[in-house]
């Protein structure tokens, strides 16, 4: 086992994506306290959690839905986010461990200010978290390093245009965020127009893409080399939100039942999308397999899922590699990357 670190766990937030969040970060804390870490609960919506609050604070399920936009709106009335670095649990810690999922937590703005302050944190930098979140940007990128992305139209395109480009079906969703908030499958022209209303909802850049059936798979990267793959089966005909965070709604199969050569072309094309998004530490990488055996990179997520129900650690445990040390292993490798000399404030 590790030296014993501080480790402050920063999980919640302010946007659509806090219940998952919250769900992540209370896996986290079980998992390095298991290890014999001592580790606080931060949470960007009200401070430092207490730990006889934890329980009632950070409790509850993830749930079938987002929350509401007057509750988000509320929370971000009363947030502290902005005195982040400075709370004395944070400035203390050895190392922040990021459970934040979405805006203000995985678009690269938390990463500056903790940059910006010296404080070593898990995932990837500023760089690479404001690269990966947004999906546009993402997919030039890819499409650079030679990572076949389903085909997007131009963010000026006209509702036809859309159509005539792409087909039916189609895919509307938020050029940024995650967890397939905002995100439709549009299989008729008249459902267009309310498909881009809803994605506008979440990001004033909607992202328009061809629809690739097939198979959905997932691909982590821990330091650079990829786990064994997982394969999502949904209940639904998209893995969307219900089915990512109910259980029982998908099923899984770590690692994903894909022939050898396969097997090493989708582990080669997530290691380079890594390296092309500037991911570091750990992130996943997920994937539509169409009928005719082509892989097509839907996006990467650089703080991934932590919660039960989570692809990462299904691909750390397929590569035999436990919760808990999982997330010990990531919070030893920002320490090592981010704080040569650092003294505590």
């Amino acid at each position: 086992m590790a030296e014993t670190m501080e480790v402050a766990v920063v999980l919640g937030g302010t946007n659509e994506e806090r219940n998952v969040s919250l769900a992540s970060g209370r896996a986290v804390v079980a998992a390095l306290r298991g290890r014999g870490h001592r580790v606080v609960a931060v949470d960007p919506a009200h401070g430092v959690v207490p730990p006889e609050e934890e329980t009632r604070m950070l409790g509850g399920a993830v749930g079938a839905a987002p929350p509401e936009p007057s509750e988000l709106a509320r929370l971000r009335a009363s947030a502290v986010g902005a005195a982040l670095a400075d709370l004395p649990a944070v400035r203390r810690a050895d190392v922040v461990f990021l459970a934040l999922h979405g805006e203000f937590g995985e678009d690269g703005t938390v990463q500056g200010l903790l940059d910006l302050a010296g404080v070593p944190y898990t995932g990837s930098g500023c760089l690479g978290s404001a690269v990966a979140f947004d999906k546009r940007i993402s997919k030039e990128l890819l499409a650079h390093a030679g990572v076949e992305t389903p085909a997007w139209a131009p963010a000026d395109a006209s509702p036809s245009q859309i159509v005539a480009s792409l087909g039916l079906p189609l895919v509307v969703k938020p050029a940024s965020g995650g967890s397939t908030v905002g995100l439709s499958v549009v299989r008729q022209p008249q459902q267009l127009d309310a498909a881009l209303e809803l994605a506008a909802r979440y990001d004033a850049d909607v992202l328009c893409e061809r629809f690739i059936p097939g198979r959905e798979l997932t691909v982590a990267v821990l330091e650079g080399e990829a786990l064994p793959p997982v394969e999502i089966i949904p209940s639904h005909e998209i893995y969307d939100y219900e089915c990512k965070y109910s259980a029982g709604m998908s099923r899984y199969e770590a690692p994903a039942d894909l022939s050898p050569s396969e097997m090493s072309h989708i582990m080669d094309l997530a290691v380079r999308s890594y390296a092309a998004l500037r991911q570091a530490s750990y992130s996943r990488i997920d994937f539509r397999r169409a009928p005719d055996g082509t892989f097509s990179c839907l996006e990467a997520n650089s703080l991934p899922g932590l919660t039960a129900t989570s692809l990462v650690p299904k691909a750390a445990a397929a590569a035999g590699i436990d919760f808990p040390v999982l997330c010990e292993r990531i919070a030893l490798s920002a320490i090592e990357r981010r704080s040569p000399g650092r003294e505590r404030a």
